[in-house]
Formats: C-alpha cells, structure tokens, sequence
C-alpha cells in the first residue's frame, strides 16, 4: 500500500522518535521509498500500479500502454504516463523502475480512459486508441500518410492487421482534441484502411 511520509509518522506516533523509527523501517525493507515522501509497504507491487501516484494527475500511455495491449512487440523499459500543463516530461528512476511524464493537450487528457484495479491499487490507463493518438502527439509532424505509414508499421512495428482492429470513431473523436497533424493523419490513414 502507498503510504506518504506523513501518514507512516502518524502511524508512528507512539515511538519518541518517529522519524528515526520510518529511517530504520526503510533500510530494513519493511517499507519502501520511492520517491521524496512517498512509501510503498508492498516490494512485489507491479509498478505500473503505483505509476499515478508518482507524478500526477497522469495516466499511464504512450509505449507502456502499446505495448500493455500488445500492439508493439517491444516490452516499454520504462512505465510511460500522460500529463497536463506541466509544461516538462519527467523521469524518475525509483527501486520499482523508471517512470516517464509527457504532456498531452489538456482537453485530450481525461478522454479514452480506462480504471484498472489489481488487488488494492487502481489505475489509469489509456484505450489502445487513445494511446496511440497520444504517442503520435509526442512525436515530430511527419509529412504525409506515406510518412505515416512508415512510422506505423516500421518504425513502431505496429502490425497493420492491429491498426485496421482499432475503433475509427474513437480516434476521429479524439482528433479533435489534438490539434496535430499527425493525429489527423491517424484518421486519414484510419478510413484508407478500413473501407
């Protein structure tokens, strides 16, 4: 269970020394730190789990989530999660793993979103398509749907049978909300493929 620094002091709170009590508790592994003022008391948590606690509001997107439903082959190194208005992307390096923060556009951000929950944790995370429109917003324009394409399905390595199983109307709904010309070429690319 993630616990703030706070709330294990208070736990604490009958020891004369609290603070020397939580010290000795984390360099036993009774708790974890994983970042400045925040605990887990779970070694075995999956991080994904603990990613919106982390750095937040955020959800989790981008490569984690492609890869999360299996539409990259690769396995994402790092648990990669979308934010608002925070101007910077963020990367902590934490005993669970790396975690990345990436803006998206605030009015894109609370859409396509899922609550997962295992065991005591929940969490956010993007649908396959909400993902990948917001993966295409973190990258450099590309010049036309040939461009495109080669992103997709190479440079991703996104198998075009998986782009053609995506929901057209979700992404044309988020394209919106984007205002990117990789995103609207998303859609473009989107109706070629699936007449």
């Amino acid at each position: 269970m993630i616990k703030t620094t706070a709330m294990l002091l208070d736990e604490l709170r009958e020891y004369s020394r609290p603070r020397s009590k939580l010290s000795r508790m984390a360099r036993s592994g009774e708790v974890v730190q994983i970042i400045r003022g925040l605990y887990e008391t779970d070694r075995s948590v999956p991080n994904y789990c603990i990613a919106g606690s982390i750095y937040g509001p955020s959800y989790i997107s981008f490569e984690y989530a492609l890869s999360y439903y299996g539409l990259i082959p690769e396995a994402a190194y790092a648990v990669t999660c979308a934010t608002f208005k925070k101007k910077k992307a963020k990367t902590y390096s934490t005993p669970f793993g790396a975690f990345q923060y990436c803006d998206v556009p605030p009015k894109a951000f609370p859409l396509g979103l899922k609550v997962a929950h295992e065991g005591e944790y929940y969490y956010r995370i993007a649908s396959p398509e909400k993902a990948l429109c917001d993966k295409l917003y973190s990258v450099s324009p590309v010049a036309n749907l040939s461009e495109l394409t080669s992103l997709l399905t190479e440079n991703m390595r996104i198998e075009q049978e998986d782009l053609a199983k995506l929901d057209l109307q979700a992404i044309d709904f988020f394209c919106g909300f984007y205002h990117s010309t990789n995103v609207s070429k998303l859609c473009s690319f989107m109706r070629r493929i699936q007449r």
